[in-house]
């Protein structure tokens, strides 16, 4: 069971100009073969038979493979390419243990060659050797493969459901393609590899003994090989015809046959030949009889190679050649979303930049990053108690929850909610229409709670951009996540709120704080753990708070304390200061958007984008031929198909590369294992470098508050909501890894929000109220 590197079937793309050796009998063949793709994909061959004398079989190594350098020089002169480096494909018929495609070391010669000084010895080295002394030609050796193999592969370029090799000749061997992760042998557990059974030899540990006759024992011994090959001898054509004359000679002395006369040419070994027996006998209908009898719940089909196994040999190496070309060009392409340490930290320097501008007064109109004032002023210090109702509106879904905290030695929090659709045509209709289907839904919520006659005090949890005058007062900057309804932006949402319930004139409520999911997140987390001042979302969108010193808040008054800023640092970028790192996915992606130009950094790092960024790279390798055989399918042009939750599952550690092939077959993709693999590795690098510049981002917050504060170190925790940290394999131990690496004086901790933002927006309802009446009180 040796591993060839053979790592696929021709899928039909395969194209070049190739030289192939078919070096595994008397006979030496070489061939050139053109593979071309004019209309239809096509194989020109040239081939040339030498012969490779006795003395040579039979002599050094230097000696044979000197004749191989000889013979190919003859080919290369007489086809008028000796001038070109042909890649050249090395059909070498004898049990080799490959290291690489182009690696091969001979384990023991068979078919009577016995040329010295070669076992144990990589064969290509031996081959570029002598090649190199003769110094009239170069040769690019790509490949070295068994004739099994090159069987398997000739025919799987007329069928790619062919995926099992078998000699049955003067010897015999099978090949086939096994999965990765069943071959202990090599690294790695994803896609297939053609495995050389080398099966000749089973038996020889006494497996078949029991099925072995005085026939088989008496050809065995008089092999040059006793005890050796054993199933080979049974089988393979070298030994039929001689066991046919022993079975005969026998039958004769028992005057079975013959009339009992054994003439001479009867006791003359080798004189029956396997032609003989096979003018006779139907053995290819038997076989295949036998085989569809042991395995009836397979359905196998044989195709006889026409071409031999140096077209199999020219065809492996037309792949390794697209192989490594491919690899090459895929490498480059994912090249630029793996970020350097030097980019990060300039992305990083760049983040604190734009902090700057969006706390300084003079330069806050223009900044990116805008640092918006929340007038959130403290975090919970356990003395919070009520019921609160708090409103969380953020995507498509819109959560109404029941919050009662209640205080004292043992704090607890208790929750009821329920989650409400909001329809594509009220996100993009009329403002009026959005907010009453917000009040329908808490009417709704308060029925079922019975609670329509209580006047609670209420958090509304508003996840766009809001520019904040007071805790309860945020006019919309500009709607992000697919919301385009009319009249909002400019307005005070806690204003078209209260408006929406009086309009219903049902209940009423006391709206204390208008907050985003990042602060909530924040609160929900603080709760828990006081050393929380930091929020981060990473989902659907992306976006951090942090508490900032009211001294560096330049467009608040006052300098006493601090105060949560809501970041909204999915804008950095939006001025150009990321273009260096962004790609033309990027860019495409950004284009296509319905808001084209903005949120450049949530676009690079956020789940809404992800996906529609891996699919236009699949795009463009398709386009290129790398996927899919070329073919760009209806799914594969259909915009927001291939989903972030997809990511998470093909990046998946315990995901096997057949449900790889599953999910993307799901997606109406039909791929090969190949595609499967680097479909795998574009999402790597997708998500790898949204992970990164997430990092990059919250190491600049964490350094600029232990800056704040006149810290060597810092001890932080940082409060996490958002699918893509907690759904995507990779996506949290990515983003923690930067942070440690740029934010060395910082030992951050990351505490994922298990009850949302909701808990969050009601908590700091909690403070205000708290607020509220110690100020009353005073």
């Amino acid at each position: 069971m040796l591993p060839t590197f053979v790592r696929s079937i021709p899928d039909g793309s395969e194209k070049g100009d190739f030289i192939a050796l078919d070096l595994g009998g008397s006979n030496f063949r070489i061939l050139r073969v053109k593979v071309s793709h004019e209309k239809k994909q096509t194989v020109q061959m040239e081939s040339q038979i030498y012969e490779t004398p006795e003395d040579i079989i039979h002599g050094s190594g230097s000696r044979l493979f000197d004749h191989v350098a000889e013979c190919l020089g003859d080919f290369m002169e007489k086809q008028k390419i000796k001038d070109k480096k042909l890649p050249i494909g090395f059909t070498f018929s004898f049990p080799c243990a490959h290291t690489k495609l182009d690696e091969a070391v001979l384990l023991t010669w068979t078919k009577r060659f016995k040329a010295s000084g070669v076992e144990g010895m990589d064969v290509v080295k031996l081959l570029n050797k002598a090649i190199k002394k003769r110094g009239d030609y170069d040769a690019d050796i790509m490949a070295v493969v068994n004739d099994t193999v090159g069987t398997m592969m000739t025919c799987g370029f007329d069928d790619q459901r062919c995926e099992v090799g078998i000699i049955i000749g003067t010897g015999t061997n099978a090949c086939y393609m096994e999965e990765l992760r069943h071959i202990d042998l090599v690294e790695g557990d994803e896609g297939r590899m053609c495995i050389n059974t080398e099966w000749g030899a089973f038996g020889d540990d006494g497996t078949l003994e029991d099925i072995r006759t005085e026939f088989d024992r008496e050809i065995d011994r008089g092999s040059p090989n006793p005890g050796k090959q054993l199933f080979e001898k049974m089988v393979s054509g070298m030994y039929m015809g001689e066991l046919v004359r022993l079975i005969l000679v026998k039958m004769a002395k028992e005057g079975l046959l013959f009339e009992g006369r054994i003439t001479p040419e009867l006791l003359t070994k080798g004189k029956i030949e396997t032609k003989h027996v096979s003018a006779i006998e139907k053995y290819a209908r038997r076989l295949h009889k036998t085989v569809r009898r042991l395995v009836p719940e397979s359905d196998v089909r044989f195709l006889l190679s026409e071409s031999g196994s140096g077209k199999g040999a020219a065809m492996v190496t037309a792949w390794a050649s697209r192989l490594a070309d491919q690899t090459r060009q895929i490498a480059e392409t994912l090249a630029e979303f793996r970020l350097t340490e030097e980019q990060l930290l300039e992305v990083k320097k760049r983040m604190r930049t734009e902090i700057q501008n969006g706390l300084s007064k003079n330069t806050q109109s223009t900044a990116t990053v805008k640092m918006l004032p929340t007038y959130v002023r403290s975090t919970p210090d356990g003395t919070e108690n009520g019921d609160f109702l708090a409103l969380d509106l953020g995507g498509t879904n819109f959560r109404v929850l029941l919050v009662k905290i209640r205080s004292g030695k043992r704090r607890t929090v208790e929750m009821h909610n329920k989650i409400y659709a909001i329809p594509i045509e009220v996100m993009q209709g009329t403002g009026d229409e959005l907010f009453d289907h917000i009040v329908y839904c808490i009417s709704d919520f308060l029925d079922y709670m019975g609670m329509k006659n209580t006047r609670l005090p209420l958090g509304f949890t508003f996840s766009f951009p809001c520019r904040q005058t007071s805790l309860d007062a945020g006019i919309l900057v500009n709607w992000t996540k697919g919301f385009k309804a009319t009249d909002c932006e400019g307005e005070d949402v806690v204003s078209l709120l209260r408006d929406a319930i009086k309009r219903r004139e049902e209940f009423d409520l006391d709206v204390v704080a208008v907050v985003n999911d990042t602060v909530g997140t924040m609160m929900t987390c603080a709760y828990e753990e006081p050393t929380c001042e930091v929020g981060l979302i990473a989902g659907t969108g992306s976006n951090a708070c942090y508490m900032e010193e009211m001294r560096n808040i330049e467009t608040v008054d006052g300098v006493e304390g601090r105060m949560c800023v809501n970041m909204e640092w999915g804008a950095f970028g939006d001025n150009g200061c990321l273009d260096d790192i962004r790609t033309q996915y990027d860019n495409a992606v950004d284009d296509l958007s319905l808001n084209a130009g903005k949120q450049k950094y949530e676009k690079m790092c956020s789940g809404m984008y992800l996906g529609e960024i891996v699919r236009n790279i699949l795009i463009d390798l398709t386009k290129r031929g790398f996927l899919f055989r070329g073919q760009i399918s209806e799914t594969l042009k259909t915009r927001g198909i291939f989903e972030t939750k997809y990511l998470s599952q093909i990046e998946s550690d315990r995901l096997a590369l057949l449900q790889v092939r599953s999910i993307l077959q799901h997606l109406g993709l039909d791929s090969t294992c190949d595609d499967s693999i680097i479909v795998k590795e574009v999402c790597g690098a997708v998500s790898h470098r949204a992970a990164q510049i997430c990092g990059a981002g919250m190491a600049a917050v964490v350094d600029k508050i232990r800056e704040n504060r006149g810290l060597d170190h810092l001890d932080i925790t940082v409060g996490v909501d958002g699918t893509l940290y907690k759904l995507h394999p990779h996506f949290s131990p990515i983003m923690h890894q930067t942070v440690k690496e740029l934010a060395p004086n910082c030992n951050v901790n990351f505490l994922l929000s298990e009850d949302g933002s909701g808990k969050g927006a009601a908590l700091i309802t909690a403070v205000g109220c708290r607020l509220r009446q110690q100020e009353q009180k005073s």
